[in-house]
């Protein structure tokens, strides 16, 4: 199935019913009085979160959802039926705002829960509500409500804890294949992975965590090249970031620390939010690295970064260092559970990037 974290649709919600002007004739009852009814409500067009979906390919294609008008009143105190609502099921994560105006209407985060896109219109009064001991026969009557219809934006943005930065070819995605069940192409070009893959990490019986892999980054994104910065609001939501680093370049003219600071720049350049959260360099490839050159080599990265922060060697094809990677994580994990939910990027103010960043 295609991925796709974007769309745009229309949603249109139902008019209510127009009143009725009616009057009770009956034989031998002279003065029946009014018995026109009310218009029925027009329906409602709602959002619904559903796990078992993780694409808004659906809505790349059908754009316009309408809900029924409600049903006019009719005579003999008969009042008019509400309009069927329609129900959008949406992946967890989407974000609903108004394309107009760029508000959020409705972020789905759980399960089965609702939001209101649409509000359907009230049906109307008949002349039943409009009598009165001095009107009698009232000949007034009401029109239904006109429903709401507005533009909106879906926005797709993954649930994971822990999410893979890096380069392309770092080996963000041999290190997910490795770590949990997922299984993304990989390749020896770059640019293998097109769309971010979950995967879920166990770390014990009823210890795991859900890690998210997205397109590699490359200097001057922020400007468009390579796949830009199109995937990084899939990060936005995760309590630590995991910076992938090739240890090993297969070409010598390429500077692991320069591709560090690189991908910090375009960081920076897109949300100050997302560059302040934990990050973690991973450096990958060690088996590539002759065993008596490993350590001088990596410290020596450490030490023209200035990195204070934690840091990990790993290689996962070998999967070599992955365990102790893996329990660090899920304390880091387990620790910021407990804790308040991280604070939504967009209303977070900018941070600056503290003494441990490259």
């Amino acid at each position: 199935m295609k991925f796709v974290d974007e769309a745009l649709i229309d949603v249109a919600a139902g008019h209510g019913g127009a009143g009725c002007v009616s009057f009770r004739r009956e034989k031998f009852v002279p003065f029946g009085g009014p018995n026109g009814g009310d218009g029925g409500r027009g329906g409602s067009v709602w959002a619904r979160a559903d796990r078992n979906l993780n694409t808004l390919v659906d809505y790349r294609y059908a754009r316009r959802h309408e809900a029924r008008n409600g049903e006019p009143g009719r005579g003999s105190d008969q009042f008019g039926a509400a309009g069927a609502d329609v129900e959008l099921r949406m992946p967890v994560g989407t974000i609903v705002r108004d394309a107009e105006t760029d508000a959020v209407v409705a972020e789905l985060l759980e399960h089965d829960q609702r939001a209101m896109l649409a509000k359907g219109g009230d049906g109307g009064f008949g002349n039943l509500h409009f009598k009165s001991s001095t009107n009698r026969a009232p000949r007034q009557k009401t029109p239904g409500w006109p429903g709401e219809a507005r533009k909106l934006r879906l926005e797709l943005r993954v649930l994971a804890d822990v999410g893979l930065l890096g380069m392309p070819n770092a080996g963000k995605s041999t290190l997910i294949a490795a770590v949990s069940n997922a299984r993304p192409r990989i390749a020896d070009y770059p640019f293998t992975t097109l769309h971010p893959h979950l995967g879920v990490v166990r770390v014990g019986p009823e210890q795991s965590f859900v890690v998210a892999d997205i397109p590699g980054l490359i200097e001057g994104a922020s400007e468009g090249a390579g796949l830009g910065h199109q995937f990084l609001r899939h990060l936005q939501r995760t309590r630590l970031l995991l910076h992938i680093v090739d240890a090993a370049p297969f070409d010598e003219g390429v500077d692991p620390v320069a591709q560090v600071r690189a991908i910090v720049a375009e960081l920076k350049k897109h949300d100050a939010a997302l560059a302040a959260k934990p990050r973690w360099l991973v450096f990958n490839k060690i088996d590539m690295l002759p065993v008596d050159e490993r350590e001088r080599r990596l410290k020596g990265y450490l030490r023209r970064l200035r990195w204070t922060g934690p840091w990990f060697a790993i290689s996962a094809l070998a999967r070599e260092g992955l365990q102790p990677l893996l329990d660090k994580a899920y304390e880091q994990i387990a620790a910021a559970r407990h804790e308040a939910p991280p604070p939504d990027p967009r209303f977070a103010q900018s941070a600056d990037e503290d003494g441990t960043a490259a």
